[in-house]
């Protein structure tokens, strides 16, 4: 048994392919199984790491383990001890499972019951802070065998790394479409803006510089190439986030360690808090609340939502600009 521990969704299920995968290369016949700790019992459980009329030796994968009960717990913990075999060296079963822990407080007694019975933990690592990101950007590019420049690497942790999967999925496709060794930054900000997924930052731009007309048409084009509402008005809260925390580290109430910002991101968030008040910041910010909720089905039209976002921020927030964009 196998327990792959983390908070990150994509990175633990990468780890669990990779554990099935190994799997499956020992046992090629195995059947796939999935088990569901929240709401399957112990029979469930017992079921599927027993042999079937497909295969005598089932991978099992066992999600949301912190919310096993009591039975579960005891039938996996005397799998682990079976599995181990006894002084002859035979085993009660071939099985595999595999088995998935968030890595909070809730479940812990059932982990550490599983690994004293001889499972073996899999750590995911955490990648909530810009250093780890870029760590994990570093190393995708290593296992590609491809290098990437340090200002490159920052510039694709700003654009994704609230997202995990689709950081990494970037970085394999730049590996695939460039074969420049190291990648550097013109070419990753380049494809970053022309790559209908990244439109969001652009528009984003387009309306700090305080071009209304070219933002909604950005924004426009955006949601023409397929991009969802819901991911611009992501990008512009995003922008607003960074720019607010540039603001409270030159008033002096949050640090720059605390901020988390990558030192040109606070240059560049520095440049565009010009003309801005915190009334204007947060009329914006209620405004893209508003668009978030409409593009979510809540009342309200998303594209006026978005738009009228967009217009307020091209103007600093201030109410005394006319509603529409001259496009």
């Amino acid at each position: 048994m196998t327990i792959v521990i983390g908070k990150d969704d994509y990175l633990a299920s990468r780890s669990i392919r990779e554990c099935r995968e190994k799997a499956l290369r020992v046992h090629p016949d195995a059947e796939l199984v999935d088990v569901d700790a929240a709401s399957d019992d112990r029979y469930a459980f017992e079921e599927a790491v027993g042999p079937s009329l497909f295969s005598s030796v089932s991978i099992v994968t066992v999600s949301n383990l912190a919310y096993a009960d009591e039975g579960l717990r005891d039938s996996m913990v005397d799998f682990c001890r079976s599995a181990r075999g006894g002084t002859d060296g035979r085993r009660d079963s071939e099985s595999v499972v595999i088995a998935r822990h968030d890595g909070g407080a809730k479940g812990r007694g059932v982990v550490n019951a599983l690994v004293k019975a001889g499972a073996v933990k899999v750590a995911v690592p955490d990648l909530t802070k810009p250093e780890a990101q870029l760590n994990f950007v570093l190393r995708c590019f290593e296992r590609r065998r491809k290098r990437v420049t340090p200002e490159a690497a920052q510039q694709l942790v700003a654009v994704l790394g609230d997202s995990v999967g689709e950081l990494a999925a970037m970085c394999e496709q730049l590996c695939d479409d460039f074969p420049c060794d190291p990648l550097g930054v013109d070419t990753v900000s380049d494809y970053l803006t022309a790559n209908p997924r990244m439109t969001g930052f652009a528009v984003a731009d387009k309306a700090m510089s305080g071009n209304a007309g070219l933002a909604v048409s950005a924004a426009r084009d955006a949601v023409a190439q397929g991009v969802q509402p819901l991911a611009l008005i992501g990008a512009l809260a995003m922008t607003l986030r960074t720019m607010a925390k540039v603001s409270a580290i030159r008033e002096g109430t949050l640090s720059a360690s605390e901020a988390g910002l990558r030192p040109w991101a606070v240059t560049k968030a520095t440049r565009q808090l010009r003309g801005w008040t915190s009334e204007g910041m947060c009329r914006c910010v209620r405004l893209l609340a508003d668009a978030d909720e409409a593009a979510k089905g809540g009342a309200g039209d998303p594209m006026y939502a978005l738009e009228r976002s967009v217009i307020a921020i091209a103007a600093r927030g201030r109410e005394d600009v006319g509603g529409h964009a001259s496009i």
